[in-house]
């Protein structure tokens, strides 16, 4: 009994020293907008900031003042970085098709990436970021804030439990008013109205979320055809890029109709999921509206946000490559759902422009 009570002691003080072992982290970019964040969690001591990457030294210049930085953190090389400061982890904050090139970098070195959405402006892309994930066993993880809405994990309970039933409709919109319209940073609007960088405009950087959401409820599955209609409201703001897309996915038995917009009246981020037994939409990310057979009138109810770690992608992060955390391979954060995501955008691209339906058999 005593050596058992000591062994179980002795791993007690292993998986709690584990746990307060910091994860090594890197940035690799400072131009996308929501890199902020990582600045901006004191209270978290589950990463240890290591080393940034970024080349435009007006823009270090500003990262260093804005948060009293420690100039020995910056690197202009990415690969000198990641040999000197030796990283658990990168974190990419530059433009989506910097993505490929920070895997490329990263997985002959065994270091864990995490981007944020979408995985990859192309299709071709996305299959290399696979390739040498497996390739290299290491973790590359895509961060969608709508990972993060307790709302949507309790629309996919409902359809796991059978209370849907079959999924017949989804509506899946998401958007604001436009990135120059709430003010975002010259070098993030630079990303996201150039074509190269960003892939589209409104129909990437928000016609992702539906595609992930859906390849998720869909539990993999990739739709049948996709058709997409993209517009220029404001072409004078937005000269190279869509502002404005719709996209609709055909499955055999379920269509799901995705609406990106850099024009709506107001910020939003809901999804409705129509089965043969109900409906549930997830207005935000702790509000829910529900009708359920037998169950008379809608109901709408607040929930409470997902527990730790999944309401900061860093505390993921860190979790998942520390071991801690296993995501199943249909998570919203992995990457078989996250490769078919960018499969229904570069299908989606191609239909907007030639105006046809594209098949994905």
């Amino acid at each position: 009994m005593k050596l058992l009570t000591t062994t179980a002691f002795c791993l007690l003080l292993l998986i709690s020293s584990q746990a307060q072992t910091p994860l090594r982290l890197a940035i690799a970019g400072l131009s996308h907008g929501h890199v902020g964040w990582v600045f901006n969690r004191p209270d978290k001591k589950d990463t240890e900031l290591v080393g940034i990457y970024e080349t435009d030294q007006a823009l270090v210049d500003r990262f260093v003042n804005r948060y009293k930085l420690d100039r020995k953190l910056f690197f202009s090389d990415l690969g000198k970085m990641l040999d000197q400061t030796k990283p658990d982890a990168v974190s990419a904050f530059g433009a989506i098709s910097d993505h490929i090139g920070i895997v490329r970098a990263c997985a002959p070195r065994k270091i864990n990436v995490m981007v944020e959405k979408p995985l990859a402006t192309t299709f071709a892309d996305a299959k290399e970021i696979q390739s040498l994930a497996q390739k290299n066993n290491i973790k590359v993880l895509t961060n969608f804030e709508t990972s993060w809405y307790a709302s949507n994990q309790y629309v996919h309970e409902l359809y796991e439990a059978g209370k849907l039933g079959e999924i017949k409709k989804v509506m899946i919109n998401d958007g604001h008013q436009g990135p120059k319209e709430i003010g975002v940073s010259n070098e993030f609007f630079a990303i996201l109205t150039d074509p190269a960088k960003n892939g589209a405009g409104a129909l990437v950087d928000f016609g992702c979320y539906g595609a992930n959401l859906m390849t998720w409820l869909m539990k993999g599955q990739k739709p049948l055809t996709v058709t997409a209609v993209t517009h220029q409201n404001k072409p004078d703001i937005y000269p190279k890029v869509d502002d404005e897309a719709t996209i609709v996915l055909q499955y055999p038995s379920a269509q799901c109709i995705i609406q990106g917009s850099w024009n709506w009246t107001f910020a939003r981020k809901d999804m409705e999921v129509y089965g043969t037994k109900g409906y549930a939409v997830a207005v935000d990310a702790t509000t829910i509206r529900e009708r359920l057979q037998n169950k008379d009138p809608e109901e709408r109810k607040k929930i409470d946000p997902r527990p730790a770690p999944f309401t900061d992608p860093f505390s993921v992060l860190a979790d998942v490559v520390q071991g801690r955390l296993k995501l199943d391979q249909n998570d919203l954060y992995e990457l078989p759902i996250n490769v078919t995501a960018v499969e229904i955008l570069e299908a989606a691209k191609l239909s907007a422009k030639s105006g046809k339906t594209v098949s994905l058999k």
